[in-house]
């Protein structure tokens, strides 16, 4: 599979895949508030979903190292709906090992994605062949 890197940031990596339409958020590192704003900002104005009608988002935490709960509910209410405009409607979330990083996507996912079908997993193979099943 051959994927497009789009940005590459300290704590981001974002890349797309044309072949199946996929676009891949690869976070590093500790996230806090303001790198999971800043990251997930990224995500929606590289108008991939927009322009190339992409709906389909696999978001890998499996290098994330640090819980990031106080932004979880920014990533919820506000984030997760304005990707859902832009055209997301399948959202793949590879979990962290790090126990607190998978509590703090677990409490984002609680608040709901309207609109947006979002599933977690603890591989990005898995997430990817999900993804791959539903389209």
């Amino acid at each position: 599979m051959t994927w497009r890197i789009l940005t590459t940031e300290p704590h981001i990596t974002v890349s797309y895949n044309v072949v199946e339409d996929v676009l891949f958020a690869d976070w590093t590192g500790d996230q806090a508030r303001e790198s999971v704003m800043d990251g997930c900002e990224r995500i929606l104005h590289l108008h991939y979903l927009k322009q190339h009608h992409c709906k389909m988002v696999l978001n890998d935490n499996s290098h994330v190292t640090s819980i990031w709960d106080d932004a979880s509910e920014w990533v919820a209410v506000d984030w997760l709906p304005r990707m859902y405009k832009a055209g997301c409607r399948l959202f793949a979330w590879v979990y962290s090992p790090n126990q607190y990083s998978r509590l703090s996507a677990d409490k984002a996912l609680s608040y709901g994605a309207e609109g947006i079908m979002a599933t977690t997993f603890d591989s990005k193979q898995t997430a990817l062949a999900w993804l791959r099943a539903m389209e």
